[in-house]
């Protein structure tokens, strides 16, 4: 069973409210699709960054973030993604959120008012409290394989 949170949401811009609130494609999925709140549309040529507005703030409860995490279908179709990716939504922020989109892709891609362009997952958060030890718990692996299991990661000094 999937836990549920409520969380306040505010339309941050006057009008019509034509888009959807973030809302999950299934009863399994595990992120909501957010909707660019563009009012012309905006031409992301490769390499190029923009961020882009969804239209909506809110109110995470103390305890939780928000995650914003690229879109698979996006990057593997034009080669669209997040730059900061996941990007984080702390509790105590309430301005609009906004996706960092970059083309990585060879060709321009268009984006439109209401484009699904990222999914915000909604997600617990725990706090850590450092304790400084001499020495770390052995383990198999040790130190060994920085970036992949089995190569080995060596500084420049």
């Amino acid at each position: 069973m999937t836990a549920t949170v409520t969380i306040a949401v505010k339309r941050v811009r006057p009008g019509p409210a034509d888009l959807p609130l973030p809302a999950y494609a299934s009863a399994s999925a595990a992120g909501m699709d957010l909707m660019a709140d563009v009012t012309d549309p905006i031409q992301l040529v490769p390499h190029q960054r923009v961020l882009i507005p969804t239209g909506i703030a809110v109110a995470l409860p103390v305890g939780f973030e928000a995650q914003v995490r690229p879109r698979s279908g996006l990057a593997l179709r034009h080669g669209i993604t997040l730059l900061n990716s996941p990007g984080t939504i702390d509790a105590d922020y309430r301005g609009e959120i906004g996706v960092i989109l970059v083309n990585l892709g060879t060709d321009p891609y268009e984006i439109k008012r209401g484009d699904r362009i990222a999914q915000l997952i909604i997600a617990p958060v725990s706090h850590a409290q450092w304790q400084v030890v001499a020495e770390l718990e052995a383990t198999a692996r040790g130190a060994s394989g920085f970036g992949h299991t089995g190569i080995e990661f060596k500084t420049k000094t």
